[in-house]
């Protein structure tokens, strides 16, 4: 049968078959989840809509929690929820798999979460901090910008 196989999902797609795996959603994402990583899911996504006004969206195989810009996601994986958390400094605590530095000013965060129990404090307060930082970062990203339209306009203004 003439095809090809998608390159991101390696699902074979027929010629003329309409073929999407970049579109999905939360549902999808979670469906398969055992109970402790649905009930841990929840109570993260409970916590996170507490924060405040936010925008919550599947992207491929995450989940994203953004404000301006994504200030944590979630992959759901078959034995943990991997949780993505961006900071503005490094944590070191026992939780954090990983961290490295995602931009100038954020530092990214992996916390594999494997039960509902585990989303407690200290994990709600990084996740409480994220939500904050990234309503700051991105007000200083406007004003850095605004400032150096400035000084590229008062360029142009000054005769030569």
């Amino acid at each position: 049968m003439p095809g090809r196989e998608c390159y991101h999902c390696k699902q074979w797609i027929e010629d003329g078959e309409e073929h999407d795996c970049w579109t999905t959603t939360e549902a999808a994402l979670t469906q398969n989840l055992s109970d402790d990583l649905r009930a841990a899911w929840e109570r993260l996504r409970e916590t996170a809509v507490s924060f405040g006004d936010q925008r919550i969206y599947a992207s491929h195989k995450s989940i994203m929690f953004s404000r301006k810009s994504c200030y944590f996601f979630v992959r759901p994986k078959k034995n943990f929820l991997e949780l993505c958390v961006f900071l503005g400094r490094t944590l070191n605590a026992p939780q954090v798999r990983r961290s490295d530095p995602a931009s100038k000013s954020k530092v990214y965060h992996i916390i594999h979460i494997r039960h509902r129990d585990e989303v407690e404090a200290p994990i709600t307060d990084w996740l409480q901090e994220a939500y904050e930082l990234s309503d700051v970062v991105v007000s200083k990203a406007v004003k850095v910008q605004t400032k150096k339209k400035r000084k590229v306009e008062a360029k142009r203004i000054t005769p030569r």
